[in-house]
């Protein structure tokens, strides 16, 4: 999927000492710090030109978005396609275009779902969109540092990017990707000069049987404003809005 388009789908976002005195019993103890989450899910390696990203899936926080990945990874078509725009202090975004900045065609969209409890922090996984909520297909992203704007409630459309994964290991393979020298090609900005091609996904353990994305709700077509072409990624044809999240999100 090559959610990209919509120019506007890509840029933006960021990340007691123990004591023995005791603390009176008059003063209200701080509430405990939320547990972050263990993917549930599928685990998956994506093997790229620049090493090997292991990944964990949340079936159970995003059932709708895993079942989407898994399904494009056991069909192979993620191979062949690039990390065709990467932005350092941001996120690095592929899975939906060839080293020609060619979209390959996609399955039909799937419903939001951001609005399930995890935030894009550094390392996690999130599909990428157009300026249409519910118009991820099979392109996604990689956090490199904690980015809150594209958080739903936070983002600036309200729905934000919808998180589905985590790097379990080969963070440090997604922090070389990042840094490439990149260039602007026709309407496509940030991308590598060398292409960072991904030539495979691997299902290394899939627990849950298959289930069946969510399709997209339909939702009227954005407008793209003549100004987003700069905001927004470069990764779809001039056709569609381009697919990624934005900074300014």
């Amino acid at each position: 999927m090559f959610p990209l388009a919509a120019l506007s789908l890509l840029i933006a976002a960021s990340l007691a000492s123990p004591q023995t005195a005791q603390t009176p019993s008059s003063t209200p103890s701080a509430p405990a710090p939320d547990v972050k989450p263990t993917p549930d899910g599928p685990v998956v390696e994506i093997d790229t030109s620049m090493g090997t990203i292991r990944v964990g899936l949340y079936a159970t926080k995003a059932p709708h978005s895993t079942a989407n990945f898994m399904s494009y990874a056991r069909e192979g078509f993620f191979a062949g396609t690039i990390f065709h725009r990467v932005i350092p202090g941001f996120m690095i975004q592929g899975g939906g275009m060839n080293a020609k900045l060619e979209e390959k065609p996609a399955h039909p969209p799937i419903r939001n779902e951001a609005r399930n409890g995890l935030t894009n922090l550094r390392g996690t996984l999130a599909m990428a969109r157009t300026g249409d909520p519910h118009s991820a297909t099979g392109q996604f992203f990689i956090n490199v540092k904690d980015n809150a704007a594209l958080d739903f409630g936070i983002a600036r459309d309200g729905w934000g990017y919808a998180v589905f994964g985590e790097v379990l290991s080969g963070m440090d393979v997604v922090d070389a990707i990042v840094n490439v020298p990149t260039t602007t090609i026709g309407q496509f900005q940030n991308v590598p000069i060398k292409p960072v091609a991904i030539t495979k996904v691997r299902i290394v353990s899939d627990p849950a049987p298959p289930t069946k994305p969510a399709p997209a709700k339909t939702v009227a077509p954005v407008a793209v404003k003549p100004g987003a072409a700069k905001a927004a990624a470069p990764n779809a044809p001039t056709s569609r809005p381009k697919v990624s999240p934005s900074p300014k999100a």
